[in-house]
């Protein structure tokens, strides 16, 4: 086996490892969102802006976790971030037991890419200097 694929095959690991990291924090950190909706009568209006700090925060510690590798970090980090949409769409709206693509979700790719790129961005950088 040729080194690079050895190589690659770590980094689809990294990917992989990132997503489900991202995917756990996410229900989890929607799981407590609701119940703070609840507890605390937080508008209903606040909810998406709720959501996507919810997904951007999951990706950002999945990628902090699971990136390890030097090399391309923005590159990993916006394919785990595209990703972790993706599944994530597919998991709530599973969930949910309602598909809706549109507009929205066309803004979570852009954001979770952007989210993805700057997170592994950083998580490759600050395991360089440590």
């Amino acid at each position: 086996m040729a080194k690079h694929e050895v190589k690659d095959r770590g980094y689809i690991f990294e990917i992989v490892k990132a997503n489900i990291i991202a995917l756990i924090i996410a229900l989890i950190a929607v799981l407590l969102s609701a119940l703070a909706v609840k507890l605390f009568n937080i508008s209903d209006s606040a909810i998406p802006v709720i959501n996507q700090v919810i997904k951007s925060l999951a990706i950002f510690l999945g990628c902090i976790i699971a990136l390890r590798k030097p090399n391309n970090g923005w590159l990993r980090g916006a394919v785990s971030g595209l990703i972790f949409v993706w599944l994530s769409f597919l998991v709530f709206s599973l969930l949910d037991n309602h598909f809706q693509f549109g507009l929205s979700l066309f803004n979570d790719c852009v954001l979770g890419t952007l989210s993805g790129l700057i997170s592994g961005i950083i998580a490759v950088n600050v395991r360089n200097h440590h």
